[in-house]
């Protein structure tokens, strides 16, 4: 489980740094144009969106992970912290994806 979530943690990294100059993009092109906002309400969007927000909760809490495991002696609840970030991942996404 622990390797899963770190290449998980990894993979939502790269996935969440594709995705900032996107974001960035986005943000600009919405100064000008507010027919480009309404594009977001789609709902391949918002599960897109939600796919995003579960990802930032995985990067967040594999990294807290990390830096448990980096910093605390070691102990053998290391397999708990990953089933805990992982749960933490799923917990924030489904809030997200219910509050839409």
């Amino acid at each position: 489980m622990s390797r899963r979530l770190a290449y998980a943690h990894r993979l939502s990294g790269i996935a969440l740094a594709v995705f900032l100059p996107v974001h960035f993009w986005v943000l600009s092109r919405a100064l000008e144009l507010d027919a480009f906002l309404a594009w977001t309400e789609q709902p391949a969007v918002k599960l897109a969106e939600w796919g995003l927000v579960t990802l930032l909760a995985l990067h967040l809490a594999g990294g807290l992970r990390v830096l448990a495991l980096e910093f605390l002696p070691w102990r053998n609840w290391a397999k708990g912290l990953a089933a805990g970030a992982a749960a933490f991942a799923l917990a924030a996404g489904l809030a997200f994806a219910l509050a839409l």
